[in-house]
């Protein structure tokens, strides 16, 4: 028998299982607080539930909590959690502690649509969706699940292409009868759409940043074919057809290539368009995948890079690289694990 999962609902869809089972309506709110505040595994164990209403729960429901497969801990204390959903679904999700911060990683999807030229998870194809469950579920049931400052949406999959489960999940992580966490602690990634960035930004008092990698339309679209649909123009300028508070942050994240987006032709057209945009550049080092001959260029450049945008009046970081030692780029080790899955 298939048990419905409760772990992943908001208080009106828990609401909608207590009117169902025949439960007073603030029944809604005891589960609510058992799954996102006391991150309770069993229905068994909400015991301010009477004894009847535990056991009608048990019947169809379950929390639906799921743990790691398997954990690679990389030297310098970041840890990469493989997770395995509905027994087909292999899916990476990243914890990176960095002094007095400690963020997850969260993916939205198994696999990706989009086609990045540098993305080892566009490469495995797409393979579905996940749930507000299972992208939840990344967060909650890791150890240092306690310890956790940040949530970045920054792993596998395209979040506004699951807006339905990413907004559920931010629902629950935001709002006090869930984690109330603020949303200034959470940031979600994102290549582009247009129409999901609008909604995203008229929902969500949530960080946003921009998958960029290239100011130039063609070179854009060879790295990123999303350019084509979704021009780069055209988000910017959603953005700025916002009141962006300085509660909200905007970034664009841009990973350097030697030889393709590394110029001073770049640096000026950067600056051109990102005009009148209160943001801030995480330039990022490429971390090799197989079968790309994608390179960064060397440290040296990438500063020159980094300090030539800041004198143009735009704030600029190198993102520190983080799990080299453990297949640092996003899709590779559940890549490895969907390429056993189909030897077999």
């Amino acid at each position: 028998m298939n048990m419905e999962k409760l772990f992943g609902k908001t208080i009106d869809e828990l609401a909608v299982v207590a009117e169902q089972l025949g439960l007073p309506r603030y029944t809604a709110g005891q589960m609510a607080d058992w799954l996102y505040k006391k991150n309770v595994a069993k229905t068994g164990d909400m015991t301010n539930l009477s004894l009847s209403a535990r056991e009608k729960l048990s019947k169809g429901y379950e929390t639906g909590i799921e743990y790691p497969v398997d954990t690679s801990v990389s030297a310098d204390g970041t840890k990469k959690y493989l997770f395995k959903f509905r027994n087909r679904l292999w899916i990476e999700t990243a914890y990176i502690p960095d002094r007095d911060r400690a963020t997850v990683c969260l993916s939205t999807q198994a696999g990706c649509k989009m086609g990045c030229l540098f993305c080892m998870t566009g490469k495995q194809g797409f393979q579905g969706n996940l749930s507000s469950n299972e992208i939840l579920n990344q967060f909650s049931s890791i150890p240092e699940y306690d310890r956790l400052t940040n949530i970045v949406f920054m792993g596998m999959g395209e979040p506004l292409d699951n807006r339905d489960e990413l907004f559920r999940s931010l629902d629950i992580l935001t709002s006090q009868w869930g984690y109330a966490w603020s949303p200034t602690r959470i940031t979600v990634s994102t290549v582009g759409l247009k129409e999901p960035v609008k909604e995203y930004l008229e929902r969500t008092k949530c960080h946003l940043a921009i998958s960029l990698h290239s100011p130039f339309d063609e070179e854009r679209r060879m790295l990123m074919p999303v350019q084509k649909a979704h021009p780069v123009k055209e988000i910017l300028d959603t953005i700025r057809s916002f009141d962006m508070n300085r509660q909200r942050r905007v970034s664009f994240e841009y990973i350097l290539f030697e030889g393709i987006n590394d110029s001073q032709a770049h640096i000026k057209e950067l600056s051109r368009l990102l005009s009148g945009i209160r943001c801030r550049i995480n330039l990022i080092r490429f971390h090799k995948i197989p079968g790309s001959d994608l390179v960064s260029p060397s440290e040296n450049k990438m500063e020159i890079f980094r300090d030539s945008l800041k004198a143009k009046g735009i704030m600029t970081t190198i993102r520190a690289s983080r799990g080299e030692d453990i297949r640092a780029a996003c899709g590779l080790l559940s890549t490895i694990e969907q390429n056993k899955t189909t030897e077999k």
